[in-house]
């Protein structure tokens, strides 16, 4: 008998880095770069972006434009937003890719949505949440395919908060774009890319 628990044990041990290492790549998938640079952004929601906000590059009556100081890699440009009317708020807008081809933008507009959902963000407060949203399949006759992800649970300020994920057709092509912003802030997506 007794030989028996020592080869399981035996067998558990020859296992143990594989089951360890299947762990950590299940794990992985919820740490990329998309995931990571997304919940510092959120992290600094609360502060209405003030961590991340860079030199001023536009000021109108009601809002103020900022430079990004984070953005995803290979990204074309991010901004922060700050309103001070209709009611005070704040947003801040990526433009991830602008492509005059439909099929580039269509293939990472899948990958940054698969990259994202259901990945776990914790707020600056240590809480954790759910990143979860709806697919949307883009198609090249319709002009804007959108994921709209929601924190989940959506408690305290954070269920203000909106994440979007939109291609855009653009004036000349296609445009990812992915915003974090207050829910009722006027959509800022299309100043931060020009249109």
């Amino acid at each position: 008998m007794r030989t028996a628990i020592t080869g399981s044990k035996v067998l558990l041990l020859a296992f143990a880095p594989a089951l360890l290492s299947a762990t950590l790549s299940a794990q992985s998938v919820f740490s990329n770069k998309t995931q990571v640079v997304l919940e510092k952004v959120i992290q600094d929601y609360p502060n209405h972006f003030r961590n991340i906000k860079g030199e001023l590059i536009g000021q109108a009556s009601q809002a103020a434009c900022y430079r990004s100081t984070l953005q995803l890699p290979g990204a074309v440009s991010g901004t922060v937003t700050l309103s001070t009317s209709p009611a005070p708020g704040s947003g801040w807008v990526c433009v991830v890719l602008d492509t005059e081809n439909f099929e580039t933008a269509k293939t990472r507009y899948s990958e940054i949505y698969s990259q994202l959902s259901n990945s776990i963000i914790t707020s600056g407060n240590q809480k954790t949440f759910i990143l979860s949203g709806q697919y949307e399949a883009p198609t090249e006759d319709r002009k804007t395919a959108r994921v709209v992800f929601s924190l989940l649970p959506g408690v305290g300020e954070m269920k203000n908060l909106k994440v979007e994920l939109s291609l855009l057709e653009a004036e000349k092509g296609w445009k990812i774009v992915l915003s974090v912003q207050d829910k009722d802030l006027q959509d800022h997506s299309q100043v931060a890319m020009g249109n």
